[in-house]
């Protein structure tokens, strides 16, 4: 009678998480190699670690629930996640290796309830190479000129910065550091890079401002950074708005492609930090069908990415660029057919050249992108064909 009492007692004192782990769903591997496939059809190489406790992936920003599969050599898990939620498994690696693994998708931020609300206003510039470039105080010690890049993550210095530049000695990759853009301060992840546009030392990545409202006036040289939506901005009937989506937390709007007859509608990546016009997809182009045959070549370089690696691109003239009822013509675009900058994922980019000429507003809130034409809509492209 009395083991009858101390059994159950015993069992309540074994710890929650261990008895969780042991409910865990079980997905087995005999390689080391995974994929993480997203619904918008994103693909991310995963390194199964059993030395890891929980070893976490952790989802870029998505605003509704979405589907996600692990695949390992043998087996595979699908499952929906929602923003702010983790989902988590064992992988059983070689029949003897426990690997306890989490799925976990960041929380939506919105900063409009806050008080005092933030409005702050930043010197804001685009040069002659397409770079935009602000200053920026890192760590309180280091005055900087830094690229608000739409399609970067967190603050990236360059390795030349970091060697002459940036005094204050970061740890890099975990530690988080104050930047202080306008009067306000951010907390951040460093990291290097080889390459950040013409003139700045490094990236200042957007989500440093998810959950705010970000506007960029090139009429008045201004960065505009709100807590709370202004109503003139929302007044203004000459901006046009476009829904954010976000994959593999970058920002894509919808645009369309047109040649000799042929348009293709598509998500368009929204990349600040990429100084030419539009970047096309070679394999996206093939699978819509658009006749590339008819596009006249303008010229070929080897262009570099942030990591130095060289990105053979073949300049073509574009019919037709149409952003909402934007249409820009004969645009000397790119097209990208190996060492896409985005591994995993076919898609075209929307570069400085183009979205220089719109004044444009983040909508960091409710995922919006607003866009009207500036006084730059007009000028000629870098790429111009005399």
């Amino acid at each position: 009678m009395l083991m009858k009492r101390i059994l159950p007692i015993l069992t309540l004192l074994i710890p929650f998480s261990v008895l969780a782990q042991h409910q865990l769903p079980v997905v087995k591997a005999s390689a080391s190699q995974a994929r993480i496939y997203e619904q918008d059809n994103a693909v991310s190489g995963w390194y199964i670690n059993p030395k890891i406790k929980p070893d976490v992936f952790t989802i870029g920003k998505f605003t509704k629930s979405k589907s996600i599969k692990f695949k390992t050599d043998v087996d595979s898990i699908v499952f929906n996640i929602k923003p702010g939620q983790k989902k988590e498994f064992i992988v059983l690696l070689n029949g003897k290796d426990s690997c306890f693994t989490q799925i976990t998708a960041p929380a939506l931020k919105n900063f409009s309830k806050v008080f005092p609300e933030i409005h702050d206003s930043i010197p804001f510039f685009v040069n002659k190479y397409n770079t935009n470039f602000l200053p920026v105080v890192f760590n309180g010690t280091d005055s900087l000129l830094m690229n608000f890049d739409s399609g970067a993550n967190d603050i990236d210095f360059t390795s030349a910065a970091l060697a002459k530049k940036v005094k204050s000695n970061p740890k890099l990759y975990h530690t988080d550091y104050g930047i202080k853009i306008g009067n306000h301060t951010y907390k951040s992840k460093i990291y290097d890079i080889e390459l950040a546009g013409n003139g700045v030392d490094g990236l200042v990545g957007w989500d440093i401002f998810d959950g705010m409202i970000v506007a960029l006036d090139y009429d008045q040289n201004k960065m505009m950074v709100h807590s709370a939506m202004p109503k003139q901005i929302l007044q203004d009937k000459q901006y046009a708005r476009f829904k954010i989506t976000y994959i593999k937390n970058k920002p894509f709007i919808e645009s369309e492609i047109s040649q000799g007859g042929t348009t293709n509608k598509s998500l368009f990546f929204f990349d600040l930090g990429y100084q030419r016009t539009a970047m096309l997809d070679n394999d996206l182009l093939q699978e819509m069908k658009f006749p590339t045959e008819k596009m006249e070549v303008i010229k070929k370089v080897i262009m570099r990415g942030i990591k130095g690696n060289e990105v053979p691109v073949t300049t073509v003239k574009l019919e037709s660029l149409k952003i909402g009822n934007f249409e820009l013509k004969n645009v000397p675009a790119q097209v990208m057919q190996q060492n896409k900058p985005m591994p995993g994922v076919n898609v075209h980019y929307l570069g400085n050249d183009i979205l220089k000429r719109f004044n444009t507003v983040f909508d960091f809130q409710n995922n919006v992108i607003y866009l009207k034409p500036n006084h730059l809509y007009n000028v000629a492209y870098a790429d111009q064909k005399t």
